[in-house]
């Protein structure tokens, strides 16, 4: 059976949406990058109060994201200054700052906003060399070296202590970059389900060694397109199914834009519906809804569609 995997957000916490969801999906996933810790607990008691559907805490991770008061687009060369805490720009985790140096290349986000740090001491002073727009809460891409970060924040270890108190049986680790991840992750909870995530380069590079410790995988293209380049995605979806063959209860979900158009739609494109099947063809063992079901106008079609093409494949033969 595959799986159908919902992101909650505000055009999906709601008592429609959630009544909706019994019988039709899977797990509903809180993502811990978009909630405060504060309603993470009012949330899970309100989802109870109307769905019957498993929740799943989705950590943070070992992400850098940007935190901004408003929206804004830069153009090429403007310069503008990123701060450690209480600024306007800053970073998070705040203890990141320290740790990048003059020259360094800053991806931020997916609209193509590309900085390079030309000053650094307590702050950073960043030029603009590819516009575009500065968002709260988007991750930020190091592009020239990796640096050292926490596999887990501070406000993730707070989550899952949360989480436990009230009996929640499935989270995610986001970002996962090495066996010593999954071991620590593993350690840390070992008696809940635990879906691995697939978003970096070293975890490509490490997949085969990181099968042997986890059961349930998910590719997220969104992340891992910022460390691979898009036109390798299919490559790299393709290849790690490859390497799964031999472990046949092992599990591997995909996600990003499966949907992306239904975000204002509520229709899909033919190429959105191609690229369905051809996940499920590979052996997808479940589909993973995320800005569609949070933020998108059409939560309801988007898990509608998803069971149309999941019932067209299975009838399918091929």
């Amino acid at each position: 059976m595959v799986k159908i995997i919902c992101t909650l957000g505000p055009q999906s916490l709601n008592k429609k949406f959630l009544k909706f969801s019994n019988k039709k999906i899977h797990l509903l996933r809180l993502n811990m990058s978009h909630l405060s810790l504060s309603k993470l607990e009012k949330s899970i008691n309100f989802i109870r109060e109307y769905s019957t559907v498993p929740i799943c805490i989705d950590t943070e991770g070992a992400q850098i994201r940007i935190k901004t008061k408003k929206k804004k687009f830069f153009k090429e060369y403007q310069k503008f200054y990123i701060f450690g805490k209480k600024k306007n720009i800053q970073l998070y985790p705040a203890y990141v700052l320290n740790d990048l140096k003059k020259g360094d290349i800053l991806s931020i986000g997916f609209s193509n906003l590309s900085v390079k740090i030309i000053e650094k001491n307590e702050h950073a002073l960043c030029k603009v060399i590819s516009s575009g727009y500065l968002e709260n809460n988007k991750g930020v891409h190091l592009v020239n070296r990796k640096i050292k970060l926490n596999y887990l924040t501070a406000k993730d270890l707070e989550a899952i202590q949360i989480g436990k108190k009230l009996k929640i049986k499935n989270y995610a680790l986001s970002f996962t970059n090495s066996v010593k991840d999954i071991i620590q992750f593993n350690h840390l909870l070992k008696n809940e389900n635990k879906i691995f995530k697939i978003e970096t380069k070293n975890a490509i590079k490490s997949f085969k060694e990181i099968l042997k410790y986890g059961d349930q995988f998910l590719i997220d293209r969104g992340d891992l397109s910022k460390d691979v380049n898009i036109e390798n995605i299919p490559i790299v979806q393709r290849s790690l199914f490859k390497l799964k063959e031999k472990y046949k209860i092992k599990k591997i979900y995909i996600a990003t834009n499966l949907l992306e158009s239904m975000l204002e739609n509520n229709y899909p494109t033919r190429g959105e519906a191609n690229d369905i099947f051809n996940s499920l063809e590979m052996g997808a063992a479940g589909l993973v809804l995320a800005a569609e079901t949070a933020v998108g106008k059409h939560p309801k079609d988007s898990v509608r569609f998803l069971q149309k093409m999941i019932k067209a494949f299975n009838k399918s033969n091929l």
